[in-house]
């Protein structure tokens, strides 16, 4: 969800969150969470025991044109790791619109015979507000 300049996000289980801006990525920074492995809401429900295990935060996007985008992890452990790396992520969703880059990485998986089901979200938000800036030391 984002509200303002700011990206609050919820997880639980194998959904990978992406945050896309060239500040973040000139860092080598593209993700916002990390997956994980035995986190389930269903049959097997860990968000249902006595202590919920899920992972949580608030991000500030960068000034300009963020990309956000959630996916599954069918679309990571594709056969061929096309996309093991986010920067391969990064580098196709910002060469196109994004309707465009979600097709793309949609065929690319396709063709490398992706055997799990995927679900790609993905907006973009244009911050025009002041943000945090690194301190002039």
């Amino acid at each position: 969800m984002r509200k303002d300049k700011y990206l609050w996000w919820f997880s639980v289980g194998d959904c990978i969150l992406y945050l896309f801006h060239p500040e973040l990525a000139n860092l080598g920074q593209y993700q916002v969470n990390q997956r994980q492995f035995y986190e389930w809401i269903g049959q097997a429900n860990t968000f249902d025991q006595m202590v919920p295990c899920y992972s949580r935060g608030i991000r500030e996007l960068r000034k300009g044109i963020n990309r956000v985008l959630l996916t599954t992890d069918g679309f990571v452990e594709c056969p061929n790791e096309p996309f093991s790396n986010p920067e391969e992520i990064y580098n196709v969703m910002t060469n196109h619109q994004i309707e465009d880059g979600i097709n793309t990485l949609l065929q690319t998986i396709k063709k490398n015979n992706v055997r799990d089901s995927t679900t790609i979200i993905s907006w973009e938000v244009n911050i025009t507000k002041e943000v945090t800036k690194p301190s002039n030391k």
